[in-house]
């Protein structure tokens, strides 16, 4: 394989440097795809090099609710958001043995248009001792971590007028230091709701856009922090503090269809911002090199990779992803050079699910149960353990928090001890 160009050679560090600026302390996992929506724990997490013929070792299990709501990890304390009978309900649990701290709930009456899945789908986001959900009916509430007490709340589908869509609300929330970012969908421009973070005051409206199940991402760009949304057509650039909308692209197919991965974005030694998109359906990928109010695609198509709701994990300039959708034939596991967008190689039948990296590894976590400890790199793939820990159907996203993986299926969560 050709040397890489030393633009490459500090592509990690910098892609974190382009990230949060939010504050989380080592171990912790706060929202959905952990400290960064990257799918990459924090540095100072260590995995195990192998799995004994069992698997990890179980440390607790407790039984929950529907909905594919991943599960937020901060200080110790795991919050869960799940749906029990007619209640949406929000628990912070001890990480180290499960038991419940405070408890909260609101009703609902969601039922969904496709399928069968009536719980929330949107993981907790945790920041400035506060606790955001999102329920499939569009409630969002805002709780203090430490009491559960709630904070303020609003039900963005009776109020800015929006869809429940196919599977309900599905966009987890952006928090930044000051605001609330919602991709609600609403209409009479409320596609993309700002909330105060401290009053829940609604501070902006922007888009006629109808909503994703894409969670937005983060970046910051000349010391300012900015939204990549996507929607269910577009993809935007948002100041999240009043709104206003740098640049947007086509992304998205009507019909039958979903944009479900979250957007990833990196910085290299020279300054120059990209971003990388995925969905199924014949959309397909699109990487671009952008500024806060230009965007140029730089490759795109259907090749290499077209995910469903994977989210991919960059490392060194190669994009490690579960290539396909949930609803279809096998996912493939692929390696794809972000300059490119050439594959170098793919594991077919390998199943499709979600991926989150740690420690120079990887843990795939597929729809079927099935958990794979995976070393990767652009030569290949090798398993370094594997088991099925949940017999059920495993949609929600995992999280890791010091050395214990969470995971859970529509009516068990469980904690794996998969540190060294």
């Amino acid at each position: 394989m050709p040397a890489l160009k030393p633009t490459l050679i500090l592509l990690v560090a910098t892609f974190f440097l382009s990230q949060y600026s939010q504050v989380t302390h080592a171990g912790d996992w706060p929202q959905i795809l952990g400290p960064n929506r990257t799918g990459i724990a924090d540095p100072d997490e260590k995995l195990a090099s192998q799995w004994p013929k069992g698997g990890p070792r179980e440390v607790w299990r407790r039984p929950v609710g529907s909905g594919y709501a991943g599960i937020a990890v901060v200080d110790g304390v795991a919050f869960v958001f799940h749906r029990i009978d007619n209640r949406e309900i929000t628990e912070a649990l001890d990480a180290e043995t499960g038991k419940v701290i405070w408890k909260t709930e609101h009703p609902t009456r969601f039922r969904p248009q496709v399928g069968g899945g009536d719980g929330p789908l949107c993981t907790p986001t945790v920041l400035q001792d506060r606790v955001l959900t999102f329920g499939a009916q569009g409630m969002l509430t805002c709780l203090d971590s430490h009491t559960g007490n709630q904070l303020w709340q609003h039900r963005t589908h009776q109020e800015f007028d929006a869809s429940e869509g196919y599977f309900g609300s599905g966009s987890s929330p952006l928090v930044t230091d000051t605001h609330v970012l919602v991709n609600i969908g609403g209409r009479k421009g409320a596609g993309v709701v700002g909330f105060d973070l401290q009053t829940g005051n609604t501070a902006w409206k922007t888009s006629d856009e109808p909503a994703s199940y894409a969670a937005p991402s983060l970046v910051r760009l000349n010391d300012k922090q900015y939204a990549v949304v996507i929607t269910r057509y577009q993809c935007l650039l948002i100041n999240p503090t009043n709104g206003s909308i740098g640049w947007s692209f086509a992304f998205g197919m009507r019909g039958p269809t979903v944009n479900a991965a979250t957007p990833i974005t990196w910085k290299t030694m020279d300054n120059q911002h990209h971003l990388f998109v995925t969905a199924s359906y014949g959309v397909g990928s699109t990487c671009a090199l952008f500024t806060p109010t230009e965007v140029n695609p730089e490759w795109n198509g259907t090749d290499s990779i077209a995910s469903q709701y994977c989210t991919p994990i960059l490392r060194d300039g190669h994009l490690y992803c579960i290539d396909g959708r949930d609803d279809g034939p096998p996912g493939a596991m692929t390696c794809v050079d972000i300059l490119s967008g050439k594959a170098l190689w793919r594991e077919e039948n390998f199943g499709y699910g979600s991926l989150l990296a740690a420690d120079g590894k990887m843990i795939a976590v597929k729809t079927n149960g099935t958990i794979t400890l995976l070393d990767v790199s652009p030569q290949g793939m090798k398993i370094l353990g594997q088991s099925q820990p949940l017999p059920g159907i495993i949609r929600a996203f995992p999280s890791l928090s010091r050395g214990k993986l969470f995971l859970r299926d529509d009516s068990t969560l469980i904690c794996l001890d998969v540190s060294p």
